[in-house]
């Protein structure tokens, strides 16, 4: 008996199934539902219970056809942002910093809201710097920690850039920038203006620094006999040899703005930095240098300064909002650095010393002038 078989190149159609009913037709149109159960997505006209070996447009996981070749791309284009999927920063401190090195690094919590605000201020710090720039430190008044703003600002860009960073004391009063930042004060800035044909490199300019950590300290004239010599014309070559070697300048100018050298230091800033106090003195010498400085045709750099409010004094009776309010009314920003016994110390400053509060104060600080390095 012969058995039959049935003609398998008749049984199912080659095509998509026709409208005519029959045992290879298809079902009702919700076996591929859309989300809701609805019917299907549109997918641009095709049918997506067509078969996806076919047409890859049918395959669900299909999000539509590639961009248009238009020949503008160019390997620029592939930035680390553009192309590797968003990845939570490794915390650096804290509980989470514990979990995420225990873990090996499988558990990733994040960083902490404090962690990331620090993070985003050195983005800021870090951004680049097309060319010298020159940063002035001043007040009206002393004893309001001029120098220590100016010592610690140093030492934060120094420690978070990879560029050149100096300080220059250009009290002619036998400053002490370089007391607090090294201890060295055998070579000054003297000496360097007695040489200064003859520096054409950075190994000649170091003969005449000391070194804090990543930053360079030019200390100024200890004897006051030779105090006076540095007057604005000498300033000025000294920081026209720097701006040559450095990216960053910081002048620790002297108390009062009446002097020869504070002439020439204000008219080279390229950022002002207003140092005060949160007392009845201390704030009113500050906004008295703003004063000054306003009718000396400095008042464009007046609003875009950025007064340091030191509170290493403070008083209940005093309200600081008030006083914060006033100089926010009249510059770009105030930083207020709090109550350190690192600092309240005038001796050697180190920034693994200090408080948190204090480091992240002077971080802003450094964010708040890096904000104009763009010009």
């Amino acid at each position: 008996m012969t058995r039959e078989y049935p003609d398998l190149t008749t049984s199912r159609p080659a095509g998509p199934p026709s409208n005519e009913t029959d045992e290879y037709a298809e079902g009702p149109t919700d076996r591929f539902p859309g989300p809701s159960g609805g019917p299907p997505p549109d997918r641009g006209g095709y049918d997506p219970r067509a078969d996806p070996r076919a047409d890859p447009r049918a395959d669900p996981g299909y999000y539509g056809p590639p961009p248009d070749n238009t020949g503008t791309g160019t390997a620029a284009d592939l930035t680390d942002d553009y192309i590797v999927r968003p990845r939570a920063e490794r915390p650096t401190t804290g509980w989470r910093h514990a979990v995420y090195t225990v873990s090996g690094g499988k558990i990733n919590p994040g960083v902490s809201e404090t962690e990331a605000a620090r993070n985003v201020l050195l983005r800021r710090i870090r951004r680049q710097l097309p060319g010298a720039h020159q940063i002035a430190v001043s007040s009206l008044k002393g004893g309001v920690g001029k120098t220590t703003v100016a010592a610690v600002l140093g030492l934060t860009l120094a420690e978070h850039r990879g560029d050149r960073v100096v300080a220059l004391d250009a009290n002619p009063d036998a400053g002490t920038l370089a007391d607090r930042l090294t201890g060295e004060i055998g070579v000054t800035v003297r000496q360097m203006l007695d040489n200064i044909d003859t520096i054409d490199s950075l190994t000649a300019i170091s003969h005449y620094t000391s070194l804090a950590g990543r930053l360079q300290v030019l200390a100024s004239e200890q004897d006051p006999a030779m105090s006076e010599a540095f007057n604005r014309d000498e300033y000025e070559q000294i920081c026209a040899v720097l701006a040559r070697f450095y990216n960053i300048i910081i002048t620790d100018s002297g108390t009062g703005l009446v002097h020869s050298a504070m002439e020439g230091t204000l008219a080279l800033a390229d950022s002002l930095v207003v140092v005060g106090a949160p007392t009845v003195d201390g704030a009113s010498r500050a906004s008295k240098t703003l004063d000054w400085l306003v009718a000396h045709g400095y008042a464009e750099q007046v609003a875009d300064a950025v007064v340091v409010l030191c509170c290493d004094r403070v008083s209940p009776e005093i309200d600081r909002e008030r006083v914060r309010a006033h100089f926010l009314g009249r510059s770009r920003a105030v930083v207020e650095i709090p109550y350190d016994p690192h600092l309240a110390t005038g001796g050697r400053l180190d920034l693994s010393a200090m408080r948190d509060p204090t480091r992240y104060a002077f971080l802003e600080l450094g964010a708040h002038v890096a904000d104009r390095f763009s010009g």
